[in-house]
């Protein structure tokens, strides 16, 4: 047996993630893992599919079911963007707090 056989197949993905917008107005999100920081200029979320910002205006957390992993914001949507693995969180979140 060489090294690859031996190691186990753990999926990455344990649930969906569905991303549902209604007139840039009302944003469903599921498989949320965790709410990292929020106001009412940004989101920035743990999905089970990486980090996910989203930028708008009058931002609010309307629902959050922790159990279920699912989220709606309201407010005007501007931006949806995924970080990705390779690049660092703080990022794009800090080098606003930073300038």
């Amino acid at each position: 047996m060489n090294y690859y056989e031996n190691k186990e197949h753990i999926p990455r993905v344990t649930t969906d993630h569905t991303v549902k917008m209604n007139n840039r107005k009302n944003l469903e999100i599921t498989g949320v893992k965790e709410v990292d920081s929020f106001d009412n200029e940004e989101f920035l979320l743990e999905t089970v599919m990486g980090y996910l910002i989203i930028r708008g205006q009058n931002l609010q957390l309307k629902n959050l079911d922790v159990n279920d992993g699912s989220l709606v914001i309201k407010g005007k949507i501007y931006e949806l963007s995924y970080i990705d693995e390779q690049q660092e969180k703080a990022k794009g979140f800090f080098s606003k707090l930073f300038k």
